[in-house]
Parts: structure tokens; sequence; C-alpha cells
């Protein structure tokens, strides 16, 4: 298998998981429930397809985000880290509020569900789109950051 082609896989994965995200919200707006959860299952099944890929990449490659640090000025530097520690740190945060959510709407505890489901969703929304952003400026605005 090529493992260096799973980063635009991921990419393409966070970015299909924005737009389910997005169109679950404007179905929950729209008192669509049905639809809601469809949308929202699917963008739950897509991320954790990114995260599958995302642990296979880099057991077999290696951490690529900070490798050529030293070769950004600091000002591009700073972008891409404010960027990308915030990224990592809610990726992390959101998977258990994810599933916490998940568990509320199956035991049909709509108040509580909808609680912890604002904020996730947020958060869920933030990860996937600068997961995108990530990729874009590794591999295509700042090569020189991974090293293959």
């Amino acid at each position: 298998m090529n493992y260096e082609s799973l980063p635009i896989v991921n990419a393409s994965l966070n970015g299909t998981s924005t737009v389910l995200l997005i169109a679950a919200y404007i179905a929950i707006k729209r008192r669509h429930v049905r639809t809601h959860m469809y949308l929202m299952l699917s963008a739950l099944a897509t991320s954790a397809a990114f995260l599958t890929f995302y642990l296979i990449y880099h057991a077999k490659v290696g951490e690529k985000s900070t490798a050529g640090m030293t070769y950004l000025p600091g000002w591009l530097r700073g972008i891409y880290l404010a960027i990308l520690f915030p990224h990592i740190l809610l990726a992390g945060v959101m998977v258990p509020m994810i599933l916490m959510s998940l568990w509320r709407a199956y035991r049909r505890q709509w108040t509580r569900h909808r609680k912890i489901a604002a904020p996730t969703w947020w958060i869920w929304l933030y990860v996937s789109v600068t997961g995108v952003i990530i990729y874009w400026m590794l591999y295509h605005l700042f090569p020189s950051l991974r090293t293959t």
C-alpha cells in the first residue's frame, strides 16, 4: 500500500465531515430530526474512517507536521502553530464529547444531549475545517514542513 497517498484521503474525509456537519446543523434547525440523525451518524463514520487512516499513516510514516519548522519565517511558523496546536488539543477533547452526545441521543435524553451537542458540534466543525487547512499548508503552501 502507498501510505503517502493517505494525507489526501484524510483531507477529503475531513472535508466530507465538514459538509455533513453543516448539513446536519441545517436539518436540526429545520426540525428534520431523522435527517439530522442520519447526517450526524454519517459524519461520525467519516470521522472514524479519518481517524483510522490517520493512525495507520502516522504508524507507518511517522510525524510530519513540524519536521521542517526551521525553514519557515517566524511569523509564518506562528500562524501555522496557532492553527495546529488548538487543532490537536480539540481533536483529543472532541472524541469523548462526541461519544457522550451520541449516548445521550441514543438514550433520548434530549435536554442533556443538547447541552453537550452544541459545543461538541462547534469543536468538531473546527477540527474538521482546520484538518483541511493543515493538509493544505503542509502539502501545498509549505511543503518544506514535511520531509518525505
